[in-house]
């Protein structure tokens, strides 16, 4: 992707029943002055953006699975072959879901223990702020992102587990406020109190709480401001022109 000056070029993938999509294009357009573009999941013209994003909601009702009649949409062909040829993917909540269920990230979002719907505060801590997605944190940092979720709890074979750590790809944890990773920070029971996953080219991010959401003081903080101002300052030299 040749480098311009005019700005990193976001997309917001808009499937049936998502509803976090306009939040997501605020918190994207505070960073970058940019409105993003909608893209109908029928669409499958991703030319000439650096950055996809599948927001958070219920996505065709969130029936059989969270995120499974999502990721059989045309889009979703698109997105795959947008990071392989070196486009970035953020996928949060439903997005996530969406991420797993078409297996561009490994693992699935399950129920969450004690099957109920969290809507709460999360406190989340950096396991890794050598990419574009948290390179405005530092390692070990910890940031408070709510979560709203009936089907986060993180799962994956234990071969894949110890792949994504000994590689380097968990993102984020959930974690005390003090940083301490305990069961009790781990509301919806992810393995290894992981909540969110990078690809092997660092290319993709899915988490399943909501950064965007804690963008604007008048909404309750900027905890997750620093994620899209470092996506904006990494991606905007990459902007096609």
């Amino acid at each position: 992707m040749p480098g311009a000056t005019d700005g990193m070029r976001a997309g917001i993938v808009v499937f049936p029943g998502i509803n976090r999509e306009r939040d997501m294009a605020q918190a994207l357009e505070r960073s970058s002055g940019k409105r993003p573009r909608m893209v109908w999941h029928g669409e499958t013209d991703l030319s000439g953006l650096d950055l996809v994003v599948l927001p958070g909601g219920f996505s065709h009702g969130d029936y059989l699975r969270p995120g499974a009649m999502a990721a059989q949409s045309p889009v979703m062909r698109a997105v795959r072959d947008f990071s392989a040829r070196g486009g970035y993917v953020l996928g949060v909540c439903n997005g996530f879901q969406i991420l797993t269920e078409a297996g561009i990230l490994p693992g699935a979002l399950l129920r969450n223990v004690g099957l109920r719907f969290l809507s709460m505060d999360s406190f989340l801590r950096v396991e890794r702020a050598d990419t574009v997605f948290a390179s405005r944190y530092r390692r070990g940092a910890v940031f408070r992102s709510p979560m709203a979720h009936g089907d986060g709890n993180y799962f994956a074979d234990d071969g894949t587990l110890d792949r994504l750590e000994g590689e380097g790809l968990v993102a984020f944890r959930y974690a005390t406020p003090a940083g301490e990773i305990t069961p009790a920070a781990n509301r919806n029971g992810s393995a290894r109190n992981i909540a969110g996953i990078l690809s092997a080219n660092l290319r993709v991010l899915g988490l399943m709480p909501h950064p965007e959401n804690v963008t604007d003081p008048l909404t309750g903080g900027i905890d997750g401001r620093p994620l899209f101002d470092g996506l904006v300052a990494a991606l905007t030299p990459l902007s096609p022109g």
